[in-house]
């Protein structure tokens, strides 16, 4: 847990100041909600949001794509025994609350 909070703590600075030069990608406009590491901390799930929710396929896409430019600035970031390689997926927690929130103000009817 700690490991993850840290990446996410990372990648939300880098992407809030454009250290990780994304062709065609607005990084400030990223959210990082939250990062899973897998057990052996080389493998990180980032769970990301563009603001407003705008274009998520193609952010998400640009952001695989390009994750070595993302992993290169992270790697200046923290020092751990492995830098872990980072997949970017789309963050639906928010949907998943709204409906939610939707069908218990519906119950209360």
């Amino acid at each position: 847990l700690r490991v993850g909070e840290m990446v996410k703590q990372s990648l939300s600075q880098i992407f809030l100041k454009g250290e990780a030069k994304v062709p065609n990608l607005e990084t400030r406009k990223i959210t990082v909600t939250e990062v899973r590491m897998s057990p052996d901390l080389k493998l990180a799930k980032a769970y990301v949001l563009p603001l407003g929710g705008k274009d998520v396929e193609r952010t998400i896409y640009l952001l695989e794509e390009f994750s070595y430019l993302v992993r290169k600035a992270l790697s200046k970031k923290i020092e751990t025994k492995f830098l872990p390689k980072i997949s970017f997926v789309e963050d639906q927690s928010f949907d998943y609350a709204e409906k939610m929130e939707k069908l218990i103000k519906q119950a209360n009817k």
